[in-house]
């Protein structure tokens, strides 16, 4: 998929190119399941709940290209809580991360893909500073994570501030065109953790005070806030895939046909994904497209495309 998007676009004017730029964008999410037996069942940390859920741990890696007009999942990872044996110690959330944006940008550069550095997004659990040094390093990319309240910083100007200062201080605020309702402040600062950083504080109706994180870039306040929103639509790839994996309605009693169970589901929900836009274009939005699976297809009977929705 990503390989003639990109070489159609590459033949565009700057303008086009400009409209039609990569974010990368990566995030973990606990599908819940019960049934420790099965081995894929663990107890994992929801940053969306807040809590430590019993559940399977997924993590993805996805390309919005765009302010999201297309969003393409590229890999999905499984982790396996504690295993025992020759599988070794489980991977964690970073090196699942590492290896699977080296992997992907690694296959498309042998298929002749020659992408600029790319800029990829994640929460606060991604600021790692060995796996920033390694983007930096390997894809020559800018990373951009959201910070978090106790990372100190030295300014140029001599003060030291943490994270709190950044989202409880009084700053010079400045606005956008892009973004009227937002206001922002870009900071250049040093890191005891990561050396030169960029840092943009914004404030935003709706969304409150925030501040985003990134190994030192020449890109702007208002460029680093867009391509961070785009960073949202991993969210509802997510929400799509839990309600097709249905983790908690399998009834597999072994690993094995659990996996089935998930491998199946995963290429169904890959191949629901694109036909959509195809089949359904300008009729019916992805939510629909999921309300329709979960409600009617209990009663499809021989027709292919026999949802009530897509009938």
């Amino acid at each position: 998929m990503l390989i003639p998007l990109w070489r159609h676009g590459a033949g565009k004017s700057e303008a086009t190119q400009s409209r039609w730029q990569w974010t990368w964008a990566v995030d973990d999410s606990v599908f819940h399941k019960y049934g420790e037996q099965l081995g894929l069942v663990g107890h994992w940390g929801s940053g969306q709940q807040h809590r430590v859920l019993a559940g399977i741990d997924g993590l993805l890696l996805v390309v919005v290209i765009g302010d999201g007009q297309l969003v393409v999942p590229v890999d999905f990872a499984v982790r396996r809580p504690d295993p025992i044996g020759a599988g070794g110690p489980c991977r964690d959330k970073l090196t699942w991360a590492r290896e699977m944006l080296d992997e992907r940008l690694a296959a498309l550069d042998k298929r002749g893909l020659h992408l600029p550095p790319p800029l990829i997004t994640a929460e606060s659990w991604f600021s790692d500073s060995k796996l920033m040094g390694h983007v930096r390093h390997r894809h020559q990319g800018p990373r951009l994570v959201k910070g978090k309240g106790n990372y100190p910083f030295p300014l140029a100007d001599g003060r030291h501030v943490n994270g709190h200062d950044f989202l409880e201080g009084k700053w010079s605020w400045r606005t956008h065109p892009w973004e009227p309702h937002v206001c922002y402040v870009r900071v250049q600062a040093q890191s005891p953790t990561y050396g030169a950083v960029t840092v943009v504080i914004v404030d935003e109706p709706g969304e409150g005070r925030y501040y985003l994180l990134g190994l030192e870039t020449a890109l702007s306040g208002p460029v680093l806030i867009r391509r961070w929103r785009r960073r949202h639509w991993i969210e509802f790839v997510f929400r799509v895939l839990k309600h097709l994996l249905a983790t908690e309605t399998c009834q597999a009693h072994s690993a094995d046909a659990y996996y089935g169970h998930l491998v199946l589901r995963v290429m169904a929900r890959f191949v629901l994904f694109y036909t959509s836009r195809v089949v359904c274009t300008g009729r019916l939005t992805m939510e629909e497209i999921i309300f329709s699976l979960k409600h009617y297809w209990r009663f499809v009977d021989m027709e292919p495309l026999g949802l009530q929705a897509l009938s």
